[in-house]
């Protein structure tokens, strides 16, 4: 019985799990992008600033602050893949552009600010550890892959 209720939940988590590995990915991809752009806000005294306050603020109280901005992000990545589906690439691109700013400035900047108080929450908690496996397996595939490239070009076949 056990086992049985078991194999539901990994059944009804599934796709949860792929939804985070996916989200993962793009943002793994996407990350180096803007990386100049977020080490360079991060830096600003306000922001510096903000993230004492927000990080001063109940845990209830971050998690809307952290949750308000990741709902409207999020379902736009999303949004942004239908519309380049449809053929509208310029816009697509636009739109998970600003996407992925919002993400990386300001709900990873909260997250990271609140980041001790949000884990007290058990569920969260769960799926940012699934994240970072996620991450962690990504970084592993993405050093598999330069690996074989570095090979494959030291020693060219003819």
């Amino acid at each position: 019985m056990k086992h049985q209720r078991q194999s539901a939940w990994q059944l009804l988590l599934l796709p949860l799990r792929l939804i985070i590995a996916v989200l993962v990915i793009i943002s793994e991809i996407a990350r180096p992008v803007y990386r100049p752009l977020v080490h360079w806000f991060a830096s600003l005294s306000i922001v510096k600033h903000f993230g004492e306050y927000v990080g001063s603020l109940p845990r209830s109280a971050i998690l809307v602050l952290f949750v308000v901005p990741l709902a409207i992000a999020e379902p736009l990545k999303i949004y942004a893949l239908v519309v380049i589906a449809r053929g509208h690439v310029i816009s697509g691109l636009v739109i998970i552009a600003l996407a992925y700013l919002m993400s990386f400035l300001l709900v990873e900047r909260l997250f990271h600010a609140g980041r001790e108080k949000l884990l007290t929450y058990a569920w969260l908690k769960w799926i940012m550890d699934r994240v970072e496996i996620v991450r962690k397996w990504m970084a592993e595939v993405k050093e598999s892959i330069l690996a074989s490239v570095r090979t494959w070009l030291r020693y060219p076949r003819n």
